[in-house]
Protein backbone atom coordinates (compact mmCIF):
# COMPACT_ATOMS: atom_id res chain seq x y z
CA UNK A 1 0.00 0.00 0.00
CA UNK A 2 1.32 3.73 -0.66
CA UNK A 3 1.94 5.77 1.78
CA UNK A 4 -0.07 8.88 2.65
CA UNK A 5 1.21 12.23 2.34
CA UNK A 6 2.59 13.53 5.47
CA UNK A 7 1.00 17.09 5.63
CA UNK A 8 -2.80 14.97 4.68
CA UNK A 9 -1.93 12.70 7.46
CA UNK A 10 -1.88 15.58 10.20
CA UNK A 11 -4.24 17.79 8.42
CA UNK A 12 -2.59 20.52 7.66
CA UNK A 13 -1.08 23.11 4.19
CA UNK A 14 2.11 22.59 2.96
CA UNK A 15 3.12 25.77 4.05
CA UNK A 16 2.20 24.96 7.28
CA UNK A 17 4.46 26.64 10.74
CA UNK A 18 6.00 24.74 13.06
CA UNK A 19 3.17 25.55 15.52
CA UNK A 20 0.83 24.74 13.23
CA UNK A 21 2.43 21.02 12.15
CA UNK A 22 2.82 20.30 15.83
CA UNK A 23 -0.57 21.62 17.44
CA UNK A 24 -2.10 19.05 14.48
CA UNK A 25 0.14 16.26 15.98
CA UNK A 26 -0.85 16.81 19.24
CA UNK A 27 -4.60 16.19 18.26
CA UNK A 28 -3.62 13.05 16.28
CA UNK A 29 -1.33 11.36 19.40
CA UNK A 30 -4.69 12.38 21.57
CA UNK A 31 -7.19 10.52 19.71
CA UNK A 32 -5.29 7.75 18.21
CA UNK A 33 -2.82 6.74 21.39
CA UNK A 34 -2.32 3.48 22.16
CA UNK A 35 -3.30 3.65 25.97
CA UNK A 36 -6.69 5.27 24.95
CA UNK A 37 -7.29 2.59 22.19
CA UNK A 38 -6.25 -0.51 23.90
CA UNK A 39 -6.39 -3.19 21.44
CA UNK A 40 -7.08 -1.69 18.34
CA UNK A 41 -4.81 -1.78 16.02
CA UNK A 42 -5.93 0.11 13.27
CA UNK A 43 -5.77 3.03 15.76
CA UNK A 44 -2.52 2.08 16.69
CA UNK A 45 -1.05 2.05 12.90
CA UNK A 46 -2.59 5.83 12.46
CA UNK A 47 -0.60 6.55 15.37
CA UNK A 48 2.63 5.38 14.21
CA UNK A 49 1.90 7.11 10.53
CA UNK A 50 0.98 10.36 12.34
CA UNK A 51 4.36 10.04 14.63
CA UNK A 52 6.35 9.49 11.16
CA UNK A 53 4.32 12.36 9.84
CA UNK A 54 5.75 15.02 12.07
CA UNK A 55 9.59 13.16 12.62
CA UNK A 56 9.59 14.56 9.04
CA UNK A 57 7.73 17.50 8.84
CA UNK A 58 9.25 18.70 12.14
CA UNK A 59 12.79 18.71 11.18
CA UNK A 60 13.77 20.99 8.41
CA UNK A 61 15.93 19.47 6.43
CA UNK A 62 13.84 16.31 6.33
CA UNK A 63 10.96 18.40 5.45
CA UNK A 64 12.73 20.04 2.72
CA UNK A 65 13.52 16.45 1.05
CA UNK A 66 10.31 15.47 1.14
CA UNK A 67 8.77 18.85 -0.18
CA UNK A 68 10.94 17.90 -3.42
CA UNK A 69 11.51 14.43 -3.72
CA UNK A 70 8.06 13.17 -1.64
CA UNK A 71 8.91 9.68 -0.43
CA UNK A 72 11.23 8.48 -2.22
CA UNK A 73 13.56 11.37 -1.10
CA UNK A 74 13.42 9.70 2.53
CA UNK A 75 14.52 6.18 1.65
CA UNK A 76 17.46 5.94 4.10
CA UNK A 77 16.70 8.47 5.92
CA UNK A 78 17.65 8.34 9.80
CA UNK A 79 15.03 8.15 12.51
CA UNK A 80 11.41 8.12 11.43
CA UNK A 81 8.30 6.32 12.72
CA UNK A 82 8.65 4.22 10.22
CA UNK A 83 11.61 2.24 11.02
CA UNK A 84 9.76 1.40 14.15
CA UNK A 85 7.62 -1.72 14.26
CA UNK A 86 7.52 -2.22 17.93
CA UNK A 87 5.55 0.69 19.87
CA UNK A 88 8.12 0.27 22.82
CA UNK A 89 11.14 0.91 20.52
CA UNK A 90 8.91 4.08 18.63
CA UNK A 91 8.14 5.49 22.16
CA UNK A 92 12.10 5.69 22.81
CA UNK A 93 12.61 6.86 19.70
CA UNK A 94 10.24 9.64 20.43
CA UNK A 95 11.09 9.99 23.64
CA UNK A 96 11.43 14.21 24.18
CA UNK A 97 8.32 14.12 21.40
CA UNK A 98 5.50 12.31 23.64
CA UNK A 99 6.79 14.03 26.76
CA UNK A 100 6.47 16.99 25.46
CA UNK A 101 2.93 16.77 24.02
CA UNK A 102 1.48 14.45 26.65
CA UNK A 103 3.04 16.68 29.85
CA UNK A 104 5.84 14.57 30.39
CA UNK A 105 3.85 11.63 31.77
CA UNK A 106 3.39 8.15 29.91
CA UNK A 107 6.22 6.95 28.14
CA UNK A 108 8.60 9.57 27.17
CA UNK A 109 11.27 7.71 27.04
CA UNK A 110 14.79 7.85 29.25
CA UNK A 111 13.90 10.35 32.42
CA UNK A 112 15.68 14.21 31.88
CA UNK A 113 18.72 14.84 34.69
CA UNK A 114 16.39 17.16 37.01
CA UNK A 115 18.28 19.16 39.34
CA UNK A 116 19.48 18.17 42.91
CA UNK A 117 17.59 17.73 45.83
CA UNK A 118 16.42 20.28 47.85
CA UNK A 119 17.52 19.63 51.99
CA UNK A 120 16.05 20.69 55.01
CA UNK A 121 17.85 21.70 58.33
CA UNK A 122 15.02 22.37 61.48
CA UNK A 123 17.01 25.25 63.76
CA UNK A 124 16.30 26.12 67.51
CA UNK A 125 16.71 29.62 68.53
CA UNK A 126 16.06 31.39 71.42
CA UNK A 127 13.25 34.22 71.99
CA UNK A 128 16.44 36.80 72.05
CA UNK A 129 17.72 35.72 68.75
CA UNK A 130 14.16 35.91 67.00
CA UNK A 131 14.43 39.27 68.12
CA UNK A 132 17.48 40.66 67.51
CA UNK A 133 18.77 38.61 64.41
CA UNK A 134 21.67 36.38 64.43
CA UNK A 135 24.23 34.64 61.97
CA UNK A 136 24.70 30.69 62.13
CA UNK A 137 27.04 28.74 61.12
CA UNK A 138 25.81 25.63 60.51
CA UNK A 139 27.35 21.75 59.62
CA UNK A 140 24.87 20.47 56.65
CA UNK A 141 25.31 16.64 55.95
CA UNK A 142 24.81 15.80 52.13
CA UNK A 143 25.73 14.01 48.87
CA UNK A 144 27.91 15.32 46.04
CA UNK A 145 29.54 13.62 43.44
CA UNK A 146 32.57 11.80 44.07
CA UNK A 147 35.76 13.20 43.46
CA UNK A 148 37.42 10.08 42.64
CA UNK A 149 35.23 9.50 39.72
CA UNK A 150 33.61 12.61 39.15
CA UNK A 151 30.38 11.27 39.16
CA UNK A 152 30.63 8.47 37.10
CA UNK A 153 30.99 5.30 39.30
CA UNK A 154 33.86 3.69 37.40
CA UNK A 155 37.03 3.30 38.16
CA UNK A 156 39.79 5.50 36.15
CA UNK A 157 39.94 4.43 33.04
CA UNK A 158 37.07 2.49 32.71
CA UNK A 159 33.66 3.91 32.25
CA UNK A 160 30.17 2.55 32.47
CA UNK A 161 28.58 0.21 30.24
CA UNK A 162 24.75 0.63 28.53
CA UNK A 163 22.49 -1.16 30.34
CA UNK A 164 21.23 -4.88 28.45
CA UNK A 165 17.88 -4.78 29.77
CA UNK A 166 16.86 -1.05 28.88
CA UNK A 167 19.79 -0.76 26.12
CA UNK A 168 20.37 2.26 27.39
CA UNK A 169 16.97 4.38 27.72
CA UNK A 170 16.72 3.88 31.45
CA UNK A 171 13.26 2.76 31.19
CA UNK A 172 11.57 -0.44 30.13
CA UNK A 173 7.73 -1.07 29.59
CA UNK A 174 5.31 -2.99 31.24
CA UNK A 175 1.83 -4.03 30.47
CA UNK A 176 -1.34 -4.08 33.04
CA UNK A 177 -4.15 -5.27 31.45
CA UNK A 178 -4.65 -3.16 28.32
CA UNK A 179 -2.57 -0.55 29.45
CA UNK A 180 1.55 0.09 28.86
CA UNK A 181 3.20 2.63 31.38
CA UNK A 182 6.87 3.07 31.32
CA UNK A 183 8.32 2.47 34.59
CA UNK A 184 12.44 3.12 35.73
CA UNK A 185 14.22 -0.13 34.39
CA UNK A 186 15.30 -2.54 37.73
CA UNK A 187 18.32 -3.52 36.40
CA UNK A 188 20.03 0.42 36.34
CA UNK A 189 17.81 2.14 38.65
CA UNK A 190 16.94 4.75 35.31
CA UNK A 191 20.42 5.64 34.43
CA UNK A 192 20.52 3.55 31.17
CA UNK A 193 24.19 2.06 32.40
CA UNK A 194 25.35 -0.30 34.89
CA UNK A 195 29.24 -0.52 36.04
CA UNK A 196 30.82 -3.89 36.30
CA UNK A 197 31.93 -4.95 39.92
CA UNK A 198 35.47 -4.83 38.94
CA UNK A 199 35.21 -1.48 37.65
CA UNK A 200 33.13 0.38 40.30
CA UNK A 201 35.22 2.92 42.06
CA UNK A 202 36.76 2.08 45.30
CA UNK A 203 35.60 5.72 47.08
CA UNK A 204 32.19 5.77 46.19
CA UNK A 205 31.76 1.58 45.08
CA UNK A 206 29.86 2.54 42.18
CA UNK A 207 27.21 4.77 43.30
CA UNK A 208 29.27 7.88 41.89
CA UNK A 209 28.51 10.01 44.99
CA UNK A 210 29.80 10.40 48.86
CA UNK A 211 28.10 11.81 51.56
CA UNK A 212 29.85 15.20 53.18
CA UNK A 213 29.22 17.37 55.81
CA UNK A 214 29.52 21.19 54.26
CA UNK A 215 30.01 24.22 56.64
CA UNK A 216 27.03 27.05 55.54
CA UNK A 217 26.57 30.46 57.00
CA UNK A 218 22.75 31.49 57.39
CA UNK A 219 21.57 34.52 58.57
CA UNK A 220 18.67 34.44 60.85
CA UNK A 221 17.02 38.63 60.25
CA UNK A 222 15.09 39.65 63.01
CA UNK A 223 11.20 38.74 63.43
CA UNK A 224 11.54 35.38 62.50
CA UNK A 225 9.36 32.72 64.64
CA UNK A 226 8.25 28.99 64.65
CA UNK A 227 7.49 27.62 61.28
CA UNK A 228 9.63 30.87 59.51
CA UNK A 229 11.60 29.35 56.51
CA UNK A 230 15.17 30.43 55.39
CA UNK A 231 16.06 29.57 52.03
CA UNK A 232 19.57 28.91 50.96
CA UNK A 233 20.01 28.98 47.38
CA UNK A 234 22.28 26.36 45.76
CA UNK A 235 22.83 24.37 48.90
CA UNK A 236 21.67 21.57 48.51
CA UNK A 237 22.84 18.49 47.13
CA UNK A 238 24.50 18.59 43.30
CA UNK A 239 22.67 18.36 40.08
CA UNK A 240 23.15 14.66 38.55
CA UNK A 241 25.08 15.54 34.73
CA UNK A 242 25.70 19.39 35.73
CA UNK A 243 22.67 20.33 36.51
CA UNK A 244 22.17 22.83 39.27
CA UNK A 245 22.14 22.30 43.28
CA UNK A 246 18.56 21.89 45.09
CA UNK A 247 18.22 24.30 48.14
CA UNK A 248 18.93 24.47 51.58
CA UNK A 249 15.60 25.46 53.47
CA UNK A 250 16.18 26.29 57.43
CA UNK A 251 13.17 25.40 59.40
CA UNK A 252 12.99 27.63 62.42
CA UNK A 253 12.01 26.38 66.18
CA UNK A 254 11.84 29.85 68.73
CA UNK A 255 11.95 28.35 71.78
CA UNK A 256 9.72 29.40 75.01
CA UNK A 257 10.67 32.19 77.29
CA UNK A 258 10.37 32.40 81.10
CA UNK A 259 9.27 35.48 81.07
CA UNK A 260 7.79 36.66 78.00
CA UNK A 261 4.59 34.83 76.29
CA UNK A 262 4.71 35.64 72.49
CA UNK A 263 1.58 36.48 70.40
CA UNK A 264 2.13 37.54 67.24
CA UNK A 265 4.81 40.26 67.47
CA UNK A 266 3.64 40.99 70.37
CA UNK A 267 5.36 40.06 73.93
CA UNK A 268 3.23 39.67 76.94
CA UNK A 269 4.94 39.58 80.62
CA UNK A 270 3.59 39.73 84.45
CA UNK A 271 4.93 42.63 86.74
CA UNK A 272 4.73 42.67 90.18
CA UNK A 273 3.15 45.64 91.79
CA UNK A 274 3.11 46.26 95.38
CA UNK A 275 -0.37 46.66 97.33
CA UNK A 276 0.83 50.36 98.35
CA UNK A 277 1.68 51.28 94.37
CA UNK A 278 -1.39 49.90 92.93
CA UNK A 279 -3.59 52.07 95.42
CA UNK A 280 -1.33 54.79 95.02
CA UNK A 281 -0.03 55.15 91.55
CA UNK A 282 3.40 54.83 91.21
CA UNK A 283 6.67 53.70 89.46
CA UNK A 284 7.80 50.16 88.30
CA UNK A 285 10.40 48.60 86.38
CA UNK A 286 9.47 46.65 83.33
CA UNK A 287 12.29 44.20 81.86
CA UNK A 288 12.72 44.17 78.54
CA UNK A 289 13.54 41.81 75.86
CA UNK A 290 16.79 43.40 75.20
CA UNK A 291 17.73 43.07 78.72
CA UNK A 292 17.62 46.68 79.61
CA UNK A 293 14.57 47.83 81.98
CA UNK A 294 12.36 50.49 81.31
CA UNK A 295 10.18 52.46 84.24
CA UNK A 296 6.41 52.86 83.70
CA UNK A 297 4.33 54.82 85.61
CA UNK A 298 0.93 53.49 87.04
CA UNK A 299 -2.29 55.14 87.68
CA UNK A 300 -3.63 55.34 91.02
CA UNK A 301 -6.41 52.35 91.87
CA UNK A 302 -4.63 50.11 89.20
CA UNK A 303 -6.32 46.37 89.41
CA UNK A 304 -4.70 43.17 89.21
CA UNK A 305 -4.64 41.55 85.48
CA UNK A 306 -5.04 45.49 84.38
CA UNK A 307 -2.94 45.47 80.91
CA UNK A 308 -0.06 48.58 80.35
CA UNK A 309 1.07 48.92 76.88
CA UNK A 310 4.24 49.40 75.95
CA UNK A 311 4.39 50.15 71.97
CA UNK A 312 7.02 49.45 69.82
CA UNK A 313 8.77 47.40 72.79
CA UNK A 314 7.96 44.03 71.01
CA UNK A 315 9.15 41.44 68.53
CA UNK A 316 10.43 43.88 65.01
CA UNK A 317 7.86 42.81 61.92
CA UNK A 318 9.47 40.47 59.83
CA UNK A 319 7.62 41.83 56.48
CA UNK A 320 8.13 45.00 57.14
CA UNK A 321 9.51 48.23 59.54
CA UNK A 322 8.11 48.56 63.09
CA UNK A 323 8.25 46.29 65.96
CA UNK A 324 5.32 44.77 68.25
CA UNK A 325 4.11 45.69 71.45
CA UNK A 326 5.00 44.59 74.92
CA UNK A 327 1.98 44.31 77.26
CA UNK A 328 2.96 44.52 80.95
CA UNK A 329 0.10 42.48 82.75
CA UNK A 330 -0.74 43.80 86.77
CA UNK A 331 0.41 40.94 89.46
CA UNK A 332 -0.79 42.37 92.65
CA UNK A 333 1.74 41.32 95.59
CA UNK A 334 0.52 40.73 98.78
CA UNK A 335 3.03 40.70 101.53
CA UNK A 336 2.90 37.65 103.43
CA UNK A 337 4.98 38.64 107.06
CA UNK A 338 5.09 42.26 107.96
CA UNK A 339 6.81 44.54 110.25
CA UNK A 340 4.76 45.72 113.82
CA UNK A 341 4.70 48.94 112.06
CA UNK A 342 3.49 47.90 108.78
CA UNK A 343 0.44 45.05 110.44
CA UNK A 344 -0.35 48.63 112.58
CA UNK A 345 -0.69 50.98 109.84
CA UNK A 346 -3.29 48.37 107.89
CA UNK A 347 -4.99 47.76 110.57
CA UNK A 348 -5.93 51.51 111.13
CA UNK A 349 -6.51 51.11 107.10
CA UNK A 350 -8.96 48.65 107.85
CA UNK A 351 -10.53 50.49 110.58
CA UNK A 352 -11.51 53.39 108.11
CA UNK A 353 -12.26 50.89 105.04
CA UNK A 354 -16.14 50.38 105.04
CA UNK A 355 -16.74 46.77 105.29
CA UNK A 356 -13.11 45.87 105.88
Amino acid sequence: MSKRDYYEVLGVARDAGDPDIKKAFRACAMKFHPDRNPGDKAAEESFKEAAEAYDVLSDADKRARYDRYGHQGMQGAAGGAGQYGNMDDLFSHFGDIFGDIFGGSGRSGRQRPSRGADLRYDLGISLEEAYSGIRKELTIPRVEPCETCHGSGAKTGTAPEQCSKCHGRGQVSTRQGPFMFAVSCPSCGGQGTTIKPANRCGDCGGSGSTRIERKVGVKVPPGVDTGTRLRVGGEGEKGPAGQPAGDLYVVLQVAGHEFFQRQDDDLHCEVDVEVPTAVLGGLVDVPLIDGTREKVKLPAGVQPGERVRLRGKGIPHLSGSGRGDQIAHVKLVVPRQLSKEQKELYERLAALTPGA
